[in-house]
């Protein structure tokens, strides 16, 4: 199905490992990226992999989507969960491939149910742990 702005489909792999990162924990993140007139996924980070893992495998000059299962413990001291998604759109990256993410951006966060909070980042500092872990709390 067809984003009538973009033109962009979402391939079914999207949806379904997203449900085994919110379901089974399968995943720690999941980078996406758009090739061919559709998003598809281009990583899987497994269940141990870090916080930092996670933003190196963002590129430096290309967009990407992303999600990243954060865990983190309360004030009260409950452990808990939440799915962050990254819309990642470096400075140096050709205009029209930003132009092409921003425009498929809210119809693919649709796809994936289950998001708590979203993240736009132009560079990591827009995306640190403390970012992360202060719109957690």
């Amino acid at each position: 199905m067809a984003n009538a702005a973009s033109g962009m489909a979402v391939e079914d792999d999207c949806k379904l490992r997203f449900l085994e990162l919110k379901a089974k924990r399968s995943y720690r993140f999941i980078v996406f990226k758009i090739e061919q007139q559709q998003v598809v996924v281009e990583k899987l980070g497994e269940p141990n992999e870090s916080y930092e893992d996670f933003a190196a495998s963002l590129p430096a000059n290309e967009c990407r989507y992303a999600v990243y299962d954060y865990d983190f413990t309360t004030t009260e001291n409950f452990q808990r969960s939440k799915i962050f998604f990254v819309a990642w759109s470096p400075d140096i990256a050709k205009v029209r491939h930003k132009m092409v993410y921003a425009s498929s951006k809210d119809r693919f966060k649709r796809e994936l149910d289950g998001i708590q909070f979203e993240l736009q980042a132009t560079d990591p500092s827009e995306m640190s742990l403390d970012i992360v872990k202060g719109r957690a709390n």
